[in-house]
């Protein structure tokens, strides 16, 4: 595997290399001794599945607030997404903005997400799977999020109509995000190098 930087603190993607035989191919898609060498430090507390039947199903932007933010990896298995992130670390130079990228069950890629980060996706196929690695237990009383289209974000969907998409009412109904109050503050800073 093969870890890549992406324009946000901390965050990475990871290019999984598959050893292909007639038989089909092996590819790790995880090493805690490579992302290590990389500056990651990341321990797997849960291991997620999400199926999502419809394309253009949106979940996010999910995050959980200190002492329960979590560092993920996320990877398609079948199907495909555009991934987004948002920096929320009132200490990082990139607070406030925001990366997105297509994971696919073809390309090999994953996108480490690090603590202080809103995560979201958008389904590019139906019947769509992510795996999701967490470093930290989903702890509901710290959940929170920020709309898909809130304006203190510039985030960019690839949907031209929007009235195609399929998203939860607690995901409509996030407060609007206000950059000078809502970052969160990570004591001892991000666990990514």
């Amino acid at each position: 595997m093969i870890i890549k930087s992406v324009p946000l603190n901390n965050a990475a993607v990871i290019e999984r290399k598959p050893i292909q035989d007639s038989r089909g191919y092996f590819a790790r898609s995880f090493c805690k001794k490579t992302l290590a060498e990389y500056g990651i430090a990341f321990d797997v507390a849960q291991a997620s599945v999400a199926f999502n039947q419809y394309q253009n199903t949106l979940r996010g932007m999910h995050f959980q607030r200190p002492p329960f933010c979590e560092d993920k990896i996320i990877s398609c298995v079948s199907g495909a997404i555009y991934d987004v992130i948002i920096d929320l670390n009132k200490e990082s130079s990139t607070y406030g903005e925001c990366f997105g990228i297509t994971l696919t069950e073809d390309n090999n890629l994953s996108l480490v997400v690090p603590k202080g980060f809103a995560h979201g996706y958008l389904t590019l196929q139906p019947n769509t799977s992510i795996e999701y690695l967490v470093s930290e237990y989903y702890t509901p009383s710290h959940e929170s999020g920020i709309r898909w289209n809130d304006t203190a974000f510039l985030l960019e969907w690839p949907i031209t109509d929007v009235s195609q998409l399929i998203i939860s009412n607690k995901d409509k109904q996030w407060n609007d995000f206000d950059l000078d109050k809502n970052g969160l503050f990570l004591s001892g800073g991000n666990s990514h190098g």
